[in-house]
């Protein structure tokens, strides 16, 4: 697959037998309706045109967190994630409500992803990783909001070098970052400067070269990973030993923001089995997709402010929704419950005329929003 970071693999979950739980099977032939809404927190009179980077879900689901151009981390806690779908917040121009947490980063943030065991009740993995500009790893305290360690990579001048994009192993003990044809694995229970480094580059007819922007690992714990590159190649990697499996060629701009995304058959790994259009074709921005946690659909924005939803099972495009006045760059699926969040914005580079008009963008330009779909009727939930 090819696109932002979110190199992703799908993977059927299987229903647990034991409770008689399913995944929500969400309507999509119905639009969503906006059920948080958030804009104001985002603007200050220092950067009136401050805009939304990107948006990630919790992996339990209390929360989501934002990056913004103002170099800030924003965490919002859904009031009741189950009762979020009786409110409906598509009329009003206020903040539904405050976010719990802000944390600022002292430069841009490449990238940014949550410990996959992370449990707001549980403080010990209430945590996510950053990567910033001229910066180490950071990892933050989700419950206080505090730096709590340091992950440090240095290059041949002993100068800190800062990663592009990072990511934690499904095991939750190692955190992967992504560096200038190279990545470097960092043990997570020793912060400083140790690290195993492995080189994507091997030779002139294999591996990858150029910055690794983007990586994933497979949900179904395969042992595989996926790196793309600004190199317009994606690689599949054993995860033990970082052996290289495969180099998937066929992007038509670096993994981060190429108009389509390419779904892959790993199992061949030789043809494209499908490939999916979002509009990016004038922007460098990164832009998020997700794919829902049945493995079934895929989400993604784009510049035309809608979010598209496509089947991977046939590669169609099952329906759209307008999502924002400008540019989608994140969407995120909730993890269990019928749920989707999704930033807007991009970056202006505007000259103030002589009427000193206002450029500030507007609540439904650089925003927030959550929002509810439909259930099928033989799912877990009631339709709303």
């Amino acid at each position: 697959m090819g696109a932002e970071e979110e190199l992703q693999v799908a993977s059927p979950i299987q229903h647990s037998v034991s409770t008689g739980y399913s995944w929500p099977r969400l309507r999509f032939d119905l639009p969503p309706h906006r059920t948080y809404h958030f804009h104001n927190q985002f603007v200050t009179p220092s950067n009136p045109n401050n805009f939304l980077k990107a948006v990630k879900w919790s992996p339990d689901g209390s929360c989501f967190l934002t990056t913004s151009d103002d170099n800030t981390l924003r965490i919002f806690t859904l009031p009741d994630p189950e009762a979020a779908t009786l409110v409906d917040a598509s009329q009003s121009d206020d903040d539904s409500f405050a976010a719990s947490l802000v944390m600022s980063e002292g430069e841009p943030i490449h990238d940014f992803c949550w410990y996959p065991y992370m449990s707001a009740s549980d403080p010990v993995t209430n945590v996510f990783a950053t990567t910033t500009r001229d910066h180490p790893i950071h990892l933050w305290d989700a419950t206080l909001g505090q730096l709590r360690c340091t992950y440090r990579a240095y290059d041949n001048m002993d100068e800190i070098t800062a990663a592009f994009s990072v990511a934690f192993n499904p095991a939750g003990t190692k955190i992967f970052a992504g560096y200038n044809k190279c990545i470097r694995m960092f043990d997570l229970h020793r912060p400083g400067r140790d690290f195993e480094l492995y080189s994507t580059a091997k030779d002139k007819k294999e591996g990858q070269t150029g910055i690794i922007s983007a990586m994933t690992f497979s949900p179904s714990h395969t042992g595989m990973l996926a790196l793309g590159s600004y190199s317009q190649t994606t690689g599949i990697y054993r995860e033990d030993n970082m052996e290289l499996l495969y180099v998937l060629h066929g992007q038509e701009g670096g993994i981060t923001h190429d108009p389509y995304i390419l779904c892959w058959d790993v199992r061949k790994a030789v043809d494209c089995v499908f490939k999916l259009y979002r509009s990016s074709e004038s922007t460098n921005q990164r832009i998020l997709f997700d794919i829902d946690p049945s493995g079934q659909h895929l989400g993604t924005g784009g510049q035309d402010g809608l979010v598209h939803i496509y089947d991977l099972q046939t590669g169609q495009w099952v329906s759209g929704f307008q999502a924002a006045l400008d540019t989608v760059n994140g969407f995120s699926f909730h993890p269990f419950l019928p749920h989707a969040v999704s930033s807007s914005g991009h970056r202006r580079f505007v000259i103030p005329d002589d009427d000193n008009e206002d450029l500030s963008l507007s609540g439904h330009e650089n925003c927030v929003s959550v929002w509810s779909f439909g259930l099928k009727e033989d799912g877990n939930f009631m339709d709303h």
